[in-house]
C-alpha cells in the first residue's frame, strides 16, 4: 500500500465532502450545466485509490528503460510460461483495479447521499451515474497504460 497516495486520496475525499455545501459549488455550477465535471472529479479519485493500493511502482511506470533492464518483469510470449511472481503481480494489480473502483463507488453514494441533506444542493441518480461512468473511465485507462507497458516488460492486467 502506498501510503503517499492514500493520504492523497483521503484529503481528497475530505475536499470533495466539505466542498459540497460551500459557495464554490454554486459558481461552478454555471459552466457545468449538465454536470458533467463529476466524471473527471471521480475518474482523479479513482486514479488515486488505484495507486494507493497498486502494486506497482509509480516509479516505473514513468520511467522508460531500455531492454535488458533488471528490474522487469518477463515478456509473455505465446505460450511461454510466466513466473509465479508475474501472476502474482497481476492478481494484485486486478484486485487494485476492483478495490479503488469500489471504494470510489461507494464514496460517490455517499456523496450524493449527503448533498441530499444540504439545503442548496440535491443528490440525484444521475450524478452517481455520471461518478461512476468517471471511475470505469479511469480504471479502464490504467489499465490499458499497464496493458502497453507489458509490451516494454511490465506486467498485463486481464
Amino acid at each position: 500500500m502506498n501510503i503517499l497516495f492514500l493520504f492523497i486520496s483521503c484529503i481528497y475525499v475530505a475536499g470533495i465532502f466539505l466542498m459540497a455545501g460551500s459557495s464554490v459549488v454554486s459558481q461552478v455550477s454555471t459552466f457545468n450545466p449538465y454536470s458533467l465535471l463529476h466524471i473527471p472529479l471521480y475518474g482523479i479519485l479513482a486514479f488515486l485509490l488505484y495507486f494507493s493500493f497498486s502494486p506497482v511502482k509509480c516509479r516505473s511506470l514513468f520511467l522508460r528503460k531500455g531492454p535488458g533492464s533488471h528490474n522487469r518483469l518477463p515478456i509473455t510470449n505465446g505460450g511461454a510460461k510466466r513466473s509465479k511472481n508475474a501472476i502474482n503481480q497481476q492478481r494484485n494489480a486486478t484486485a487494485a483495479l476492483v478495490k479503488a473502483g469500489l471504494i470510489a463507488s461507494v464514496i460517490a453514494i455517499a456523496d450524493e447521499w449527503h448533498q441530499s441533506f444540504i439545503p442548496s444542493r440535491d443528490g440525484s441518480f444521475s450524478d452517481v451515474f455520471l461518478d461512476i461512468g468517471g471511475i470505469v473511465l479511469a480504471l479502464f485507462l490504467i489499465r490499458k497504460w499497464l496493458n502497453r507497458s507489458e509490451a516494454e516488460g511490465a506486467i498485463r492486467i486481464k
